[in-house]
């Protein structure tokens, strides 16, 4: 309809304008022409914007996807989202012990991987696929935190830039320029995406099986990455798929002490933080604000379950 209403409102020709152009001379002179110009001029302003205004009708309400400007392509083949600083409230003081309590926490800007990393990217870069399932477009697993870290110093290396982790300690350089895991911080506030609700798309379980995958659409195993919808920065499994591993280690008290900027975790644990949830979880794992934990494999010979993977983040 609106489309017909345009066709037919049309602009003026050569000779409907000569036209009107000759009967308000004769009407009112040059200056008379002169103000009915002005006036068709202004008529035609306002039409453009009322039309404006009609096609716009409804993108506000339209889901956020990710916008190519958004994103950063690195060499391994992983794309990356500009994650901007700020502020959540990170936890909650409705869920278990180890959430509470809910608090405000400051976050610097840095670059997400927006998937976890694949079975293909982790191959290539690393000579080996430890996943149980094996796909080369669906997330890698059974990588523990010691591979997840050696990865991300792989990865570095292949782009010039200074490794993050010591081999020897497993101690995190957070100056440094290269690939690492994401603090648990950084985690949270990258899939809340200024959200404060129980997911990133609101408090309904049920809504669940669009984003993510998890116990009740899985069919107990992962899925390839990127199926489901993103969260409104453009991340995709934030929820579901995989637990992810952070950098920090696991401490069940320790957001009663957590400091306010920047937080990185304990100095020293015997587990390293997962979250997000995974193909085998319930709805209440897969919150926001969910906590997890698991032995880093720091000599390589266990494996993690198959419910683990990993994305990795940088300074920008």
């Amino acid at each position: 309809m609106k489309k017909q209403q345009a066709a037919r409102i049309g602009r003026p020709t050569e000779q409907t304008a000569g036209i009107a152009s000759l009967e308000a001379f004769d009407r009112f002179g040059a200056r008379g022409v002169a103000t009915e110009s002005r006036f068709i001029a202004l008529a035609w302003a306002a039409i453009l914007v009322a039309m404006a205004m009609l096609s716009g009708c409804g993108e506000k309400n339209k889901v956020p996807e990710p916008a190519d400007a958004n994103l950063v392509q690195t060499a391994c083949g992983m794309k990356m989202v500009n994650i901007p600083g700020g502020e959540l409230i990170m936890g909650a003081n409705n869920g278990p012990v180890d959430v509470k309590p809910a608090h405000h926490v400051k976050v610097d800007g840095f670059l997400m991987d927006q998937t976890l990393v694949t079975q293909n990217v982790y191959q290539k870069l690393m000579g080996t696929n430890p996943s149980r399932r094996k796909n080369p477009n669906n997330p890698v697993e059974q990588a523990s935190w010691t591979a997840a870290a050696k990865f991300c110093n792989a990865r570095s290396v292949q782009e010039g830039l200074t490794p993050c982790y010591d081999l020897k300690t497993w101690a995190c350089n957070f100056a440094a320029n290269g690939y690492r895991l994401p603090t648990e911080a950084e985690w949270e506030y990258a899939c809340r995406a200024a959200t404060t609700t129980k997911f990133y798309f609101g408090d309904n379980d049920d809504d669940l099986k669009t984003y993510g995958w998890f116990q009740g659409n899985s069919e107990s195993q992962s899925h390839v990455v990127a199926r489901k919808k993103p969260n409104p920065w453009g991340l995709y499994d934030m929820a579901g798929n995989l637990w992810e591993w952070c950098n920090d280690y696991y401490g069940p008290k320790y957001y009663q002490a957590s400091p306010n900027d920047n937080p990185r975790g304990p100095q020293q644990g015997e587990k390293r933080v997962i979250r997000g949830g995974a193909w085998s979880s319930s709805p209440d794992d897969c919150a926001s604000w969910a906590r997890g934990c698991d032995e880093s494999g720091a000599t390589d010979i266990c494996l993690t379950m198959d419910s683990t993977g990993f994305r990795c983040v940088r300074k920008k």
